[in-house]
């Protein structure tokens, strides 16, 4: 038998080899569960425990969907509960992780930030983390530089890009746009985002990603039956 290899795409990057600082993109998030237990039924075994503190995490790997860096991956820890609280005994990982996870939602459903109409606001509760697995936004990727010499730089999410900002469009899209650094002068501000949302949700949740030609900001109310969402990833 012969294998004809001459079809086969382009090798892949060498591991470790970071994607541009500032550079935007359309990312796919899963999670990878790591054997300690959520708040919800389905989040059973998907958090990952600190070995430092009482913190637990959501172990989440991205990897850019379309463009010049597809297929390139890298990883990323959340706070879901525990580790340093504030001045209301409440988790400060969990707060910052809530408002990344909510921007995900928005910017996979082309919602805007300040859309506080029923609907919008359906969409933005979910039955467990769990339902976060396979979701698909835009992003600003940067360059995190280690300050140990033991570990190597690596990449992590800068900002989630929402409809209401410029590159949103295009990075859905899949195509190239300029890539902005995190350390050059701040973008203009978007329009700023309401009050944080609760994950405290029924059992029962679902929404579906836009289509590539959807108008942003346009709400859909469709619930996919069985409660979960039906991310359209393909």
């Amino acid at each position: 038998m012969n294998y004809d290899l001459n079809d086969a795409g382009p090798q892949m990057a060498p591991m470790g080899e970071m994607i541009p600082d500032g550079t935007f993109a359309k990312v796919m998030m899963k999670l990878r569960p790591g054997g300690a237990n959520g708040a919800s039924a389905m989040d059973a075994g998907l958090l990952k425990a600190s070995p430092h503190s009482d913190a637990k995490m959501l172990d989440c790997e991205f990897t850019v969907t379309e463009g010049p860096y597809a297929r390139r991956k890298f990883w990323q820890n959340f706070t879901v509960a525990g580790g340093k609280l504030d001045e209301k005994g409440q988790s400060k990982g969990w707060n910052i992780s809530k408002s990344t996870f909510r921007a995900m939602i928005d910017s996979a459903l082309g919602l805007r930030p300040d859309d506080l109409s029923d609907a919008a606001r359906a969409r933005r509760v979910i039955g467990g983390l769990k339902q976060l697995d396979g979701i698909t936004f835009a992003a600003r990727i940067m360059v995190d530089v280690s300050d140990n010499p033991n570990y190597r730089d690596s990449n992590k999410i800068a900002n989630v890009v929402l409809s209401n900002e410029a590159p949103y469009a295009a990075i859905m899209r899949g195509e190239t746009v300029a890539p902005e650094p995190v350390n050059a002068p701040p973008r203009k501000s978007a329009a700023p985002v309401p009050a944080a949302w609760t994950a405290q949700a029924p059992a029962q949740a679902g929404w579906s990603a836009p289509a590539a030609q959807a108008q942003p900001g346009t709400p859909k109310s469709a619930t996919p039956p069985g409660g979960a969402p039906a991310w359209l990833n393909s």
